[in-house]
């Protein structure tokens, strides 16, 4: 007991307390949206709006330090701890009048704003979470009790719980929503600032009944249990999708990293890079973009047998690679330009496709004149019996005293050992060979193949 005693020492806040009267009087004079208070919202919107525009997270949080949006919000929540129903419809008032002018504001500057572009810091405002719940109601905890302590207003509480709840971003954001012509990022948005709302005047409520606010007034048994109900249905009404979200988000992320440690453990391969992986879940397909060393078909089944091991199960895995990844990875940065990847990153992906495709035709010429010797070999047999080997390979020939080089294909003929062709014989060779073969240029070389050679 005596060391429950010396603990409660360190989180006793009461000898800090100011005079509660005073705070109230503090709280309520912050409520009022009018004259200056009202134009310094208006001109930390328009600089919220500029931070979110042009993607600059500085110029964000200046604004939120700027703003006096949280006055009204607070306000609110003390009204629902000290049962002041007249207080509370002046926060509500005022609050509603606020936010009116913050989107009006937001709305106007993205209507005459030639960036359109959505960038990071936006998308960012679009899917509230229950982290976002969270951080609302402790920032609202960190703020009744900085206002209600000595010293607690002129650190960096309040300041910090500005910035973390983060009330500007989502008003803007739906400004941006209106302007756009986009529900998506409205509802969003609004839905956002909504949470930060509740939940900061719910922190402050149950801080300054913990605090022992004196009541403005006591309500009967059946109000008091009214205003219970309305304020657990606001609040499951609220939370509700959020966790929804939160859900998604964590399974979305899971499934994410299964995939990542699928790749990385199964496809990885000394010489194969793997530009992209995307899963289809609606036809159970892992899709795989690779360049350079080809993966084998004995090697993708393996991989795809392992799946399951993964927390993939029931799905199935395709590889695209060579020309059939270069022209995808083409594409994929074409539709791809209207996000907000730096240039530079573009710049990266069009080189790496550039090279692929250069590194593909190389590949592909040497391929195709081994098919047309494995083709040419059946005919060349009955037309040319004293021939016993064909090789066919594209060279390039430099000269040693000129920087000139000279591209042909190459010829090579196995002649069976003591045969010899015909001049007549190896001319109609030569013709037969140039109808057969594609290339600028042919040099025919011959070799002796002897009878316990292949």
């Amino acid at each position: 007991m005596n060391i429950f005693k010396s603990i409660r020492v360190y989180f006793n806040i009461r000898p800090d307390l100011e005079e509660k009267q005073e705070i109230i009087e503090e709280i309520t004079r912050g409520i009022s949206f009018r004259g200056a208070n009202l134009w310094i919202l208006i001109t930390a919107i328009f600089i919220a709006s500029l931070g979110l525009n042009v993607n600059s997270t500085a110029v964000i949080i200046g604004a939120m330090l700027i703003s006096p949006l949280m006055g009204p919000i607070i306000g609110m929540g003390l009204a629902v701890g000290i049962n002041d129903l007249e207080l509370l419809k002046r926060a509500a008032k005022n609050f509603s009048v606020a936010t009116l002018i913050s989107v009006l504001t937001a709305t106007i500057y993205f209507l005459i704003s030639p960036l359109g572009e959505a960038q990071s810091e936006l998308l960012a405002r679009t899917s509230p979470t229950l982290y976002d719940v969270l951080i609302a109601f402790f920032g609202g905890a960190a703020g009744i009790i900085a206002l209600s302590t000595r010293g607690g207003k002129s650190g960096n509480v309040l300041p910090g719980v500005a910035i973390a709840t983060a009330l500007m971003p989502p008003l803007c954001t739906a400004g941006y929503g209106i302007a756009s012509g986009n529900l998506f990022f409205f509802l969003g948005a609004f839905y956002l600032f909504f949470i930060n709302t509740v939940f900061i005047s719910l922190a402050t409520a149950i801080g300054v009944r913990m605090m022992k606010f004196p009541p403005h007034s006591f309500l009967s048994t059946d109000k008091a249990k009214k205003a219970r109900h309305i304020l657990t249905g606001v609040i499951i009404a609220t939370t509700a999708p959020a966790l929804v979200m939160t859900v998604n988000i964590i399974r979305t992320s899971i499934f994410e990293n299964n995939v990542h440690n699928f790749v990385k453990g199964e496809l990885s391969q000394s010489g194969t890079q793997i530009l992209s992986s995307s899963a289809d879940r609606q036809e159970a397909t892992l899709h795989i973009v690779a360049v350079g060393r080809e993966i084998s078909d004995s090697l993708r089944k393996v991989a795809e047998g392992r799946l399951a091991s993964y927390g993939l199960h029931g799905f199935h895995l395709t590889v695209i690679q060579g020309v059939q990844s270069d022209s995808l990875l083409a594409n994929s940065i074409q539709k791809e330009q209207h996000l907000s990847t730096p240039a530079s990153d573009h710049q990266k992906l069009l080189e790496l496709s550039t090279e692929n495709t250069a590194l593909s035709q190389r590949l592909s010429e040497y391929t195709l004149y081994e098919e047309y010797a494995r083709e040419l070999r059946s005919e060349l047999v009955i037309l040319f019996p004293s021939i016993r080997s064909l090789s066919l390979a594209p060279i390039v020939e430099v000269q040693t005293d000129t920087t000139s080089s000279t591209r042909y294909v190459a010829v090579l003929l196995g002649l069976e050992a003591g045969k010899t062709l015909p001049p007549a014989e190896f001319v109609k060779l030569q013709h037969w060979f140039r109808a057969r073969v594609p290339g600028d240029s042919l040099a025919f070389i011959t070799k002796t193949v002897h009878s316990n050679k292949q």
